[in-house]
């Protein structure tokens, strides 16, 4: 894997945005302005909803994978886990939802395929959420599921290969993992972290502070300051625990770092990829005209195109 920072200004021309892609965001754009914003409702409701199948995006429960409460020095947590027929690699996997919402079965149908495509158990931790459970628990119960899966992995699936990754808050909670295993831990072995349009500042990049409420493409402002503050104080945002961007970040796995050129993180991808590369690691940021924050979550072709090179990376980093 080489680096690859190189910022080609026509990734970012509204004309290198395609018909498919235009047509759908203006859809996202017409739906979401219609409804009351995220941050009128009680976040229980919203997690209710999303389990009765009323939100953006359907949630499918597949059998094949287990719930179970795993336990170490780190603490508790619960993780969720599949096993394919051929396992290379383990890949710890950090969903996203503003630190207050999603649950690790949001992601089967996701993770099953990284999983039969790239020869790798999934491991997704089902952290506690905000404002429920504010800062530092869910980084705690990503910590402990880190901890006891290097301690465990070559037992409960053969295998001493790591990778990470998440999207959005889970692409922080991935960068924070990271960190507290290098420096608590005195682990660095994971073999690649998979970072997909995550946060990585939560006082806000200028992309999210200049992003204001319109258009409503999944994030506004307000809805990203709303999660921000439910998650941890003021006094907090800049802590390198909650916002890895400031943090010393030596000794990191080579990353792949996917954005949407219309998602309101632009700014802490292409910030956090450039200090990943600066701090001495392998790092390939890979943006996607017009893509929308949690795009590739869509049935539309710049979707199959992201995560086509997240599988290949995923591959990659699990069998070589």
């Amino acid at each position: 894997m080489s680096n690859n920072l190189i910022l080609d200004p026509v990734l970012f021309d509204r004309k290198s945005i395609s018909k498919e892609t235009a047509e759908f965001n203006e859809g996202v754009d017409k739906l979401l302005s219609s409804l009351p914003p995220t941050y009128t409702f009680v976040p229980q409701q919203i997690r209710d909803d999303r389990e009765a199948g009323k939100g953006l995006w359907p949630i499918k429960r597949l059998d094949d994978f287990k719930d179970k409460e795993v336990s170490g020095a780190a603490g508790k947590a619960l993780v969720r886990s599949y096993v394919p027929e051929k396992v290379k690699a383990v890949y710890l996997h950090i969903h996203g939802g503003g630190f207050m919402l999603g649950r690790a079965h949001h992601q089967d149908e996701g993770l099953y395929a990284i999983a039969n495509n790239c020869n790798v158990a999934t491991v997704s931790v089902d952290y506690r959420l905000a404002p429920e459970n504010p800062y530092p628990a869910g980084a705690d119960d990503c910590e402990a599921a880190a901890v006891w899966l290097v301690e465990n992995m070559k037992k409960e699936f053969n295998t001493e290969k790591i990778i990470i990754g998440g999207e959005s808050a889970g692409a922080n909670l991935s960068v924070v993992t990271l960190l507290r295993m290098r420096d608590k831990h005195g682990f660095t072995n994971f073999s690649g972290a998979n970072l997909v349009y995550g946060v990585y500042d939560q006082s806000m990049t200028p992309s999210a502070r200049n992003w204001g409420e319109s258009p409503n493409l999944i994030l506004t402002t307000k809805l990203m300051h709303w999660f921000h503050s439910q998650y941890a104080l003021a006094d907090k945002l800049k802590d390198p625990d909650v916002s890895p961007l400031y943090a010393d970040l030596t000794n990191m796995p080579p990353a792949l770092f996917s954005v949407g050129t219309l998602d309101p993180l632009l700014d802490d991808s292409l910030f956090m990829s450039s200090r990943w590369i600066t701090a001495g690691n392998k790092g390939e940021l890979a943006i996607y005209p017009g893509g929308i924050h949690a795009f590739n979550a869509f049935p539309i072709e710049l979707a199959h195109q992201a995560n086509k090179k997240i599988v290949e990376f995923v591959g990659e980093k699990a069998n070589n």
